[in-house]
């Protein structure tokens, strides 16, 4: 399983966003990455330098979002529902885009969901709860 640190998810997400001001060929991973890219430019100044990305690693958080944990929350809640790991997101998260009309605030929905599951794992030290996670998501789904 690939496990990259906080230095090289900066890299890649800054290379992804060069690459796409540049017009550059991509990786297929890439151009996802790059679409979700486009849907912030609130953080493409952020992207745009990655010396400065690099130098506030360990900073303490300072309460302003982190537009590499935000991308990287994005890229992956697009490589689970394209594979349906766990089995239903996809179609958990197809009912929520459509309930909302649009999948980009429904991602932003998914992250809560999805964090909240990843807090309630470690701080009871067991696995995921992959379908609690589904569930959650789901329920956004059916709720106004």
């Amino acid at each position: 399983m690939f496990n990259p640190s906080q230095a090289d998810v900066r890299r890649f997400f800054c290379s992804v966003h060069q690459k796409q001001l540049q017009q550059q060929p991509m990786e297929a991973i890439e151009t996802l990455a790059s679409q979700w890219i486009a849907e912030h430019p609130e953080h493409h100044g952020e992207l745009s330098d990655l010396d400065a990305a690099l130098a506030r690693l360990g900073e303490p958080d300072t309460g302003r979002d982190n537009p590499f944990l935000h991308l990287s929350m994005h890229l992956s809640i697009s490589e689970q529902c394209s594979i349906d790991q766990p089995p239903g997101i996809r179609q958990a998260v197809e009912l929520l885009a459509a309930r909302r009309g649009d999948l980009h605030m429904a991602h932003h929905e998914v992250m809560e969901c999805l964090g909240t599951m990843l807090w309630e794992s470690q701080r009871a030290g067991r696995p995921p709860d992959g379908q609690a996670y589904i569930d959650a998501v789901r329920r956004r789904a059916t709720k106004d």
